[in-house]
């Protein structure tokens, strides 16, 4: 049997995969922070991963590994956010993670019936993380300060290791928090205090909150203990996010290892440019399921790029993707399946190269060889669900139209913010005549619609 092997990012060494026990693999993956919808950044590393654990079941078993992706529940943003909208934070939190859930099933990452995925909340583990801050402190790897407790760097010797940077360095090129209560510039947060406002916990050292670097220390290790195989997450995390977590981790547990290799994929961008709202280039994944696109295309392109190689979304990529997922539907519709190919798996097996599984795929189509090509696509997570697009070909709605209908909604929900209503109920009902449908949050208002309606189609009646 070929060997998996992965280039671990805490030497940048590609290595054979040997985990600690063949029949408990165990994957740990740093989740969202829930407090809007999921762009496109933040739905890479859940495809990225989510075809890595559909590796490790194949190769290992499905009952013999088990995946903990968590959720940040408690952040200043989500903080920020819920006393913008006015709104509690759990509400906030509860919508947004519901959201998250949809708009990553759409992708064909759906965990609701595997027994092997966890995703704890960090607000459910706030004693565990104060149990760790605890020992940090006593071990002399912590100390407290005007009501916060930090880390000091300088107590753990292998500070840097996984993103090959000296502390002076980090120091140099990072931008930190000023603190006159810090003793190092570097130190970090483990616990914070909270106003009345704000929500908080009681502690040894007055009431608060955790930071967010000891979350996934402790969550991890209430699932794993000090031991455990992979640790995932997108390339930013590695500073600062991962350097502490190894930092915090391996003092407090100093005989375990923490996580012995470490996967990273890198960043998305849009056009060759970071993706920012100040370019108009920043799409949530809702964004773009609400035009119709569907969720096996927008994961086929991410597939289509080395997770370790920067992602650069462009039309024409998408547009390849429709062409290629239309093709591949049409030629496996109503096949059986002939299992996973040899092909595909060694390609995975590479460091994770879907790209290349993906070229496997299309070699398969070309030989004629469907049962295979049908078996390797669901492999990788492709039509396993109806196909998500909500519209018919023939019933597609120009970029025009949708960008009328985006417009409009713009304009009702700043009628709404004044009170307008008779202006807001004017728009929902325009779009409503020509089948838009308009639902509405305390975020948000989303819109879906029905090609069947006898005014779809008619875009000059929102003129």
């Amino acid at each position: 049997m070929t060997a998996i092997t992965f280039t671990n990012s805490k030497n940048q060494q590609r290595c054979e995969f040997v985990p600690l026990n063949p029949g408990n693999v165990r994957l740990y993956v740093c989740g969202p922070t829930v407090y809007d919808r999921a762009h496109l950044g933040n739905a890479r590393p859940v495809v990225v991963f989510d075809v890595l654990y559909r590796l490790l079941k194949h190769v290992y078993g499905h009952e013999c590994v088990t995946y903990a992706r968590n959720i940040t529940d408690i952040d200043d943003k989500i903080i920020e956010r819920a006393a913008a909208l006015e709104i509690s934070i759990d509400r906030l939190t509860t919508m947004t993670t519901e959201w998250f859930h949809q708009d990553m099933a759409a992708l064909g990452v759906d965990y609701r019936d595997d027994p092997n995925f966890f995703e704890p909340r960090a607000t459910d583990f706030v004693a565990d993380m104060l149990s760790m801050i605890e020992q940090l402190v006593a071990k002399g790897h912590a100390y407290v300060a005007e009501g916060h407790v930090l880390f000091s760097v300088k107590s753990y010797s292998d500070y840097g290791a996984l993103s090959g940077r000296t502390v002076d360095e980090m120091i140099a090129g990072a931008r930190v928090e000023i603190a006159p209560y810090k003793r190092n510039p570097m130190d970090f947060v483990l616990w914070k205090p909270s106003t009345e406002e704000q929500p908080g916990w009681d502690s040894s050292w007055g009431r608060g909150r955790p930071g967010w670097h000891i979350e996934c220390s402790a969550m991890s290790y209430a699932f794993f203990g000090d031991s455990f195989d992979i640790h995932g997450g997108g390339g930013d995390l590695m500073f600062p996010h991962h350097e502490n977590e190894i930092a915090q981790s391996q003092c407090c547990h100093p005989n375990g290892e923490f996580a012995r290799y470490w996967l990273h994929n890198e960043m998305l961008r849009v056009d060759g440019k970071k993706m920012s709202k100040s370019l108009g280039n920043f799409f949530t994944v809702r964004d773009l399921l609400n035009q119709g696109i569907s969720g096996d295309e927008i994961r086929l392109v991410f597939m289509s790029t080395h997770y370790r190689k920067p992602m650069n979304w462009t039309e024409e990529k998408l547009e390849q993707a429709k062409v290629t997922v239309n093709k591949w539907r049409e030629l496996t519709a109503g096949v059986e399946s002939s299992g996973t190919p040899e092909t595909v798996l060694d390609a995975l097996k590479q460091d994770l190269n879907s790209s290349l599984a993906i070229t496997e795929l299309h070699q398969l189509a070309a030989k004629g060889d469907i049962e295979a090509l049908k078996g390797g696509a669901n492999f990788l997570g492709l039509f396993q669900t109806p196909d998500q697009k909500q519209k018919t070909a023939d019933a597609a709605i120009p970029i025009s139209a949708i960008n009328r209908i985006e417009s409009l909604i713009k304009q009702r929900t700043a009628a709404r913010s004044i009170s307008d209503y008779r202006l807001a109920d004017a728009i929902r009902d325009n779009l409503a005549s020509i089948g838009i449908t308009l639902t509405d949050d305390v975020v948000e208002s989303t819109w879906s619609y029905d090609p069947d309606h006898p005014n779809f189609g008619r875009w000059e009646l929102l003129d």
